[in-house]
């Protein structure tokens, strides 16, 4: 809501929100939501007259990507994740073009339609002449010793968080770059407290470039954007997805990784127990971290944002 204007472009917003998986208030209203914000979405493609619709998934992409198909415009697609959603999966059969991250997603769309391009990342992964060196020092590390990139978005991610208090003792000897996230900075720089050596608590990270030259070893959820850009800077990953997101999709995101010997994965519900225990396991095995980075480098499509540019101006007549 912030970056968009700022880089000169309006944002129009539709009275639409999320189906709930169990029975709410909010799934009552649910209908009326969808005929109103298909209604305004017809009215903005009327005012605007757009020559490509292009809907990045979530439920705010279904009202203007139903309309455009209505109305003839020529629909792109873009699947972020191993597991396609349902506002995609709704409007797949009448879209011209379907860019996805992951193969094998001839089990959702029609092959015929589908492109393998991968998710657009940030400027400052693709381009950067950082090494190691540059990134402690950025966060005031220790050269020589192992480092831990830990990362659980930009609110934070309690488990993620709770896993680094409980096992602080254990990391003796190792470099920590922390990314808790706004919700829970202050939070977790009490908690730490004296025990933070060589641990760098940060609320958020605004230069990745820094942050993933630095680490050996990356702890993360597993959000479609973070996982491209970890295949693109080829660094061993720990994912423990988030079980609070729509249909399971960030466990089955890291487990097409997993299955592909490019990533290990800790379950949410196991972390506090297990994580801290896991990564300083693997930090230790250094043929390990080396078959995990090069698995995972195999898979990085770095000019997903050209790629789907090109696709987008493709079906302009």
């Amino acid at each position: 809501m912030k970056k968009i204007p700022q880089a000169g472009y309006k944002i129009i917003g539709l009275n639409i929100s999320g189906l709930q998986r169990r029975l709410t208030l909010e799934n009552l209203l649910f209908p009326l939501k969808v005929i109103s914000s298909y209604l305004a979405s017809l009215k903005i493609l009327k005012d605007f007259n757009p020559d490509v619709v292009v809907g990045f998934g979530g439920y705010a992409s279904s009202p203007i990507t139903l309309a455009a198909v209505r109305k003839n415009v020529p629909v792109l697609l873009q699947e972020q994740n191993s597991y396609a959603g349902l506002a995609n999966k709704a409007v797949a059969k009448r879209a011209s073009i379907i860019c996805v991250a992951y193969h094998d997603m001839d089990k959702y769309f029609n092959n015929e339609k589908i492109t393998l391009t991968g998710n657009p990342v940030r400027d400052n992964i693709l381009h950067h002449a950082l090494n190691k060196s540059d990134g402690l020092k950025e966060f005031e590390l220790q050269d020589g010793l192992p480092t831990i990139l830990i990362l659980g978005g930009s609110l934070g991610a309690r488990t993620i968080n709770e896993s680094l208090v409980k096992g602080i003792d254990k990391l003796v000897g190792v470099n920590v770059i922390w990314q808790t996230g706004s919700l829970y900075y202050d939070e977790m720089c009490k908690r730490a407290g004296e025990e933070a050596m060589n641990i760098n608590l940060i609320e958020f990270i605004f230069d990745m470039g820094y942050a993933y030259n630095a680490a050996d070893l990356v702890i993360s959820r597993a959000g479609a954007l973070t996982i491209s850009e970890l295949c693109i800077v080829g660094k061993p990953v720990i994912f423990v997805p988030s079980p609070n997101v729509a249909e399971d999709h960030q466990t089955k995101n890291a487990m097409a990784l997993v299955n592909q010997d490019a990533a290990e994965i800790v379950d949410d519900k196991d972390a506090v127990a297990q994580l801290v225990d896991k990564a300083l396991e693997l930090l230790s095995k250094n043929d390990r971290l080396e078959i995990l980075s090069k698995n995972i480098s195999a898979l990085a499509l770095p000019n997903a944002t050209s790629d789907i540019a090109h696709k987008v101006l493709s079906l302009i007549k």
